[in-house]
């Protein structure tokens, strides 16, 4: 399987440079789990999802922490049939997730946000699941959405994507949840997916 996630940050500062290389820096401690690539429009990352959402939350929340508006963009795939096998892509937990009707995925989803770690940071995010190839998709997509309005991140419905506001930590959990529950094991899944901190539109 290929499990991986292309990420691009946008600082709102003329010190951009200086606030992408803080970031950067916080995916030193998940470097030997990923395979990490960065050019000058995105960073591809390969993986896990364990370590792949813990590096993509700790680039964020990193830059967050500063005081400037800055956004990320984010598409998560797994399972793509257009893309190789990579060794670094673990599909156990997968297949662990997915073991259980989607009752008890979803409450196990919503367990796995509340044990989630509060990092001091608030941030908010809108995305997308992209169930592909199976015809029941909306099935999974709605069984996601009700998880997400349990889980205490949800924020509200909008058009073609779901909000989500709170701590970094519980936010991208959820995310997290979503990306593994929801969708068949096997099954093609994508994110699409935009992170905002610091924003003055909500001052």
């Amino acid at each position: 399987m290929f499990i991986g996630a292309q990420v691009s940050l946008y600082p709102m500062t003329s010190d951009f440079v200086d606030v992408i290389t803080t970031g950067l820096e916080a995916l030193n401690p998940h470097r030997s789990a990923l395979r990490i690539e960065t050019d000058d429009v995105s960073t591809l990352m390969v993986g896990a999802p364990g370590p792949l959402i813990d590096a993509i939350r700790d680039l964020f929340a990193a830059v967050a922490r500063q005081p400037d508006h800055v956004t990320m963009h984010v598409t998560l795939s797994r399972g793509c049939p257009g893309e190789p096998d990579d060794p670094n892509c673990c599909c156990e937990a997968l297949v662990q997730a997915q073991g259980q009707s989607l009752s008890q995925r979803q409450a196990l989803a919503r367990e796995a946000v509340g044990a989630a770690p509060d990092l001091g940071v608030g941030i908010d995010v809108q995305f997308s699941l992209y169930v592909l190839g199976q015809d029941r998709h909306m099935d999974e997509i709605y069984g996601c959405i009700d998880f997400l309005k349990g889980s205490g991140t949800f924020l509200k419905s909008k058009n073609f994507c779901t909000r989500l506001r709170g701590d970094a930590g519980a936010v991208f959990e959820a995310l997290r949840q979503a990306f593994l529950r929801f969708g068949p094991a096997e099954g093609h899944v994508t994110i699409d997916l935009t992170a905002s901190a610091n924003s003055p539109s909500l001052a």
